[in-house]
């Protein structure tokens, strides 16, 4: 409950600080990679998990950003050696390489830190959902102080709230999500629309209001920003 509430906090009100669904994914993301490039990279349990799975170029591209090149060598040595053992296939009678390409397909698929992070971020989009339900300490207030949520949280709450709430309830939290989603889609269709005026020389003279980032608000907006590093902003 105190990492959904804090990050809801500093979300309330405040438009420029995107989605709190987003600001929990990145710190979550933040922690995930710290931990893998620490010591828990050599616990055998999870280089099991990680020899198997891999990661994908975004998280690779991100562990390289933080320059613990041992780190990631150690990692890279037992995983192309995993790898090696799927390019070759099963050692049994058989298509072998039809298993091999589906051991091969499944690399791509998957990604170490991106299933840890799903795992830990849905428990924070049902406790999202949990605290408005019982209004745990007045969250109903600070969830209608929401600017906005990107369209894969909303979903992903409304999803779980769904399947967890009463009708009710349900209706209530689904009225709450709705309200907020609408306003800000209002006022975000209109700067985009006042954007693409504004190269028009007809329009030249006239001020940008608050469209000069609109596109990519709109970005965020319709897929979210929790692949973004927080430098990276």
């Amino acid at each position: 409950m105190i990492p959904v509430t804090e990050a809801f906090e500093a979300t309330a009100g405040k438009p420029e600080c995107g989605c709190p669904l987003c600001r929990l994914y990145k710190k979550l993301q933040e922690d995930e990679l710290d931990i893998i490039l620490g010591a828990s990279m050599m616990e055998p349990d999870i280089r099991i998990k990680t020899n198997e799975q891999g990661f994908c170029l975004t998280h690779y591209n991100m562990m390289l950003g933080r320059r613990r090149m041992l780190g990631m060598g150690l990692m890279m040595e037992s995983h192309l050696a995993e790898v090696e053992k799927k390019l070759r296939g099963p050692a049994i009678i058989g298509d072998k390489r039809a298993s091999a390409l589906s051991a091969l397909g499944r690399l791509e698929c998957e990604c170490y830190v991106c299933g840890r992070i799903e795992k830990n971020l849905a428990a924070m989009v049902s406790t999202t959902v949990l605290l408005f339900d019982q209004d745990y300490n007045g969250f109903k207030k600070l969830f209608a102080a929401q600017p906005w949520f990107c369209m894969p949280h909303y979903r992903a709450m409304l999803e779980y709230a769904s399947k967890k709430l009463n009708k009710k309830s349900y209706h209530a939290f689904y009225d709450a999500a709705y309200s907020i989603q609408e306003s800000y889609l209002k006022e975000l269709s209109g700067d985009v629309s006042w954007f693409c005026k504004k190269f028009d020389y007809r329009y030249d003279e006239e001020p940008w209001y608050n469209s000069k980032d609109s596109v990519k608000r709109a970005i965020k907006f319709l897929g979210g920003s929790f692949g973004e590093e927080e430098s990276g902003k």
